[in-house]
C-alpha cells in the first residue's frame, strides 16, 4: 500500500524530532487525521509562531515573549545571584519548585567533546562577562549531574576562578553547585519540586 505523500511528509517530520520514532511518528500523523480541520488549524498556527513570536534574552539568554525577559527585569528578584543551568526547560523546572529567586544564565547545552560541542558553541564568554560587569555574590552552577554538565560546571569553576585571582571586586564571589537531592545521571527538568527544592537548599561551595 503507497501511503499518500501527505501523510508521509508529516511522518517523515515527526521522526526528526527527538525521541520519536518510524512506530510513534506513524501514530501522531494518523491520530491527527481524525481530528478537526480547526484543531489542526490551531496546532499548526502555534507550530509556524513558535520562532516568530519569541526571542532570546540577550541577557540571560532565556527563550521569551521580550528581550530582555520577564525576569531580568524583575525587580523583586536577588540580582547579586546567577543561577547557571544547561537548557531552558531548566529554567522552567527550577521556577516551578518556586525556592530560588535570583536570575539565570542559560548555556544552551553542555560541554560534550563526542558530539563536538565545545566552550565555544555555549554562552559561556557571556557568563564570564556578566559576572565581570555585575555585582554578582554568588555563581551558582545547576548543569545536570550527567558526566557533560559536571565537566561543564568544573571547566565554569576553573573559568571564575581564574576570575575572582585577577579582578578585586570578584574576590568575595560564591560559587555554589546544588547537588543534594538530584541523583547521578539525573536531568534537571525531570525532577520534582520537592527533589529541586531540598538540591537549592543544599548546594555546596565550589
Amino acid at each position: 500500500m503507497k501511503t499518500p505523500r501527505a501523510v508521509q511528509k508529516l511522518i517523515d517530520a515527526f521522526e526528526r524530532l527527538p525521541g520519536i520514532g518510524p512506530k510513534t511518528a506513524q501514530r501522531l500523523t494518523f491520530y491527527l487525521l481524525h481530528v478537526p480541520q480547526s484543531e489542526l488549524d490551531d496546532f499548526a498556527s502555534a507550530l509556524s509562531n513558535l520562532k516568530k513570536q519569541t526571542v532570546i534574552c540577550s541577557l540571560c539568554f532565556n527563550v521569551s515573549e521580550t528581550d530582555p525577559c520577564h525576569i531580568c527585569t524583575d525587580l523583586s528578584r536577588e540580582e547579586s545571584k546567577i543561577c547557571v543551568v544547561e537548557q531552558p526547560l531548566d529554567v522552567l523546572a527550577v521556577e516551578r519548585a518556586g525556592t530560588y529567586k535570583g536570575l539565570y544564565h542559560v548555556l544552551h547545552g553542555a560541554i560534550d567533546p563526542l558530539n563536538n560541542i565545545g566552550p565555544d558553541e555555549l554562552y559561556i564568554e557571556q557568563l564570564m562577562k556578566r559576572l565581570k560587569n555585575g555585582n554578582i555574590a554568588e555563581l551558582i552552577l545547576a548543569t545536570n549531574s550527567s558526566m557533560e554538565g559536571e565537566a561543564t560546571a568544573m571547566y565554569l569553576l576553573h573559568l571564575a576562578q581564574q576570575l575572582t585571582t585577577k579582578n578585586m571586586k570578584l574576590k568575595t564571589l560564591k560559587i555554589t553547585r546544588i547537588g543534594r537531592g538530584l541523583p547521578t545521571g539525573a536531568d534537571l527538568e525531570y525532577a520534582d519540586d520537592m527533589t529541586l527544592k531540598r538540591a537549592f537548599e543544599g548546594r555546596m561551595e565550589y
